[in-house]
């Protein structure tokens, strides 16, 4: 046996050129293992957190949207009572005055809607809007084709979306 392979023997190092220092140096040493495992929990930890925080905020606007939309028809419910008040009254009152009070509580349930954002459809004597209107009928008139000569129910919109129909006769011209 000679030198070499004796202080190998000796030593337990193979002959790899790699001596056991430089193999440790690698590895990484506990403290810094530890210091990954704990920024792995604090992150996993803030995750977990975002992740609750996500949910609390869609519960939160949920229950919110809820609330806004109970007042406003709350409020609006409160309009529509004041208009019930005022038929109440229009039945206890004599014939003579019932007409009156009927033009009334309309003029009132109507500016009531106003406010609200709900107006009535203009229809008669327009031409025919099948996203305004619904034809229920074709009948023969003076009238061009293709022109409302008469609304059987008007239509409304809210704000800017149309919530009814207008249902319309609409003209199949002279024939």
């Amino acid at each position: 046996m000679n030198d070499a392979e004796r202080s190998e023997e000796q030593t337990g190092e193979e002959c790899t050129g790699i001596s056991d220092t430089a193999y440790l140096s690698n590895q990484p040493d506990s403290t810094e293992l530890d210091g990954q495992k704990r920024a792995l929990a604090e992150l996993n930890d803030r995750f977990l957190r975002l992740a609750a925080d996500f949910e609390n905020f869609k519960k939160r606007t949920a229950r919110d949207r809820e609330m806004i939309t109970n007042m406003a028809n709350e409020r609006f419910a409160i309009d529509i009572i004041e208009v019930l008040d005022n038929f109440e009254r229009a039945v206890k009152s004599d014939d003579a005055h019932l007409r009156e009070g009927i033009v009334q509580i309309r003029q009132l349930l109507s500016s009531q809607l106003q406010r609200h954002g709900i107006t009535p459809l203009d229809a008669l004597n327009k031409p025919f809007n099948p996203a305004e209107h619904e034809a229920i009928a074709h009948v023969p008139s003076e009238e061009k084709e293709g022109i409302v000569v008469d609304e059987v129910a008007r239509g409304y919109r809210m704000h800017d979306k149309v919530i009814r129909y207008a249902k319309v006769a609409v003209s199949k011209g002279n024939h």
